[in-house]
């Protein structure tokens, strides 16, 4: 007994020892290292492959500011703007005509989106193009008369191939952005006294924006490029102004290159743009805005001189 009890003595002495610290062994991941070794690699042979091609490369810095491709690029922004204008209007419209508890005005917009959506764009701008070949004037009464072929201009043209066609994908962007907005809005709006037209307008479309604005821009940044398109119809902008110079200057391959990093460029200012308008109607849906990218550098430059006055 007496032994038990020493034994238990020495035992309350000598502390247990801690639990020992866990070595966390990272896992390796072979495959990544793999992948990123075949992508670099051609990348690689690419850039290479260019750069032994016959391309003359200073053609590109030659013409970048050249007043023709500017203009180009001038009339590309314009004919984007005027185009996603019809289209946003056209679709919003047609948004509430497809969701009309009319039959007959849901059946119109129905067939309208059904139509352009399933018809190529360069189709529909050939057949506004050619229509003079089937009918010779356009008489609107008493407001305008004149041939066809002055009337359909090639900006017209233009404008109608890529708007009307537009407004039928915004259609469907505007009404799943409406379908998004709980009913019970409706109902409290009309509970008040408001109209349906100022129940639209101040109560479902603003909460519908947060909705449709992702997709809006992306159909923006794609209108941008599918103006490219119109070249076919005669109208002069970014593409064929560098299809021009190419013809002229024997570099039609760099002009190529020119264009290409016109559009980059362009597309990726609206790209932010974008970014900046998703930020603002994001406000009221999530407790914290998505930082900016001029936010997210400063977070990392202050994690780095943390972490570098803390070692």
């Amino acid at each position: 007994m007496t032994a038990d009890i020493g034994k238990t003595a020495g035992a309350e002495e000598t502390p247990p020892a801690g639990p020992q610290a866990i070595k966390a062994i990272p896992v390796r991941h072979y495959g990544r290292y793999v992948t990123a070794v075949i992508a670099i690699a051609i990348l690689v042979a690419i850039i290479y492959a260019f750069g032994q091609g016959k391309i003359n490369w200073q053609a590109v810095p030659d013409y970048f500011f050249d007043d023709r491709i500017i203009t180009g690029v001038g009339k590309t922004l314009l004919l984007t703007v005027l185009s996603m204008l019809i289209g946003i209007v056209g679709g919003i419209i047609l948004a509430v005509m497809r969701l009309s508890k009319n039959p007959v005005t849901s059946a119109i917009a129905w067939f309208y989106i059904w139509f352009f959506r399933g018809t190529p764009v360069l189709v529909q701008l050939f057949v506004w193009f050619n229509l003079g070949l089937v009918f010779e004037y356009i008489n609107l009464m008493p407001f305008y008369k004149d041939y066809w072929s002055n009337f359909m201009t090639p900006l017209l043209t233009a404008l109608l191939g890529l708007g009307l066609n537009e407004a039928a994908y915004m259609a469907e962007i505007c009404r799943a952005g409406l379908l998004a907005v709980d009913e019970g809005q409706t109902e409290a709006a009309h509970a008040l006294g408001m109209s349906h037209g100022k129940t639209l307008r101040r109560i479902v479309i603003p909460q519908a924006m947060r909705v449709i604005v992702p997709p809006t821009g992306n159909e923006v940044i794609n209108m941008l490029k599918t103006t490219s398109l119109v070249s076919a119809v005669q109208f002069a902008e970014l593409f064929r102004y560098a299809q021009d110079i190419g013809q002229v200057s024997g570099a039609p391959v760099e002009m190529y290159f020119l264009a290409a990093a016109w559009y980059l460029i362009m597309t990726s200012v609206l790209s932010v743009g974008q970014y900046y308008i998703e930020r603002y109607y994001a406000r009221g849906s999530s407790r914290s805005l998505p930082p900016t990218p001029w936010q997210k550098v400063k977070a990392h430059l202050t994690s780095f001189s943390s972490r570098k006055v803390t070692a």
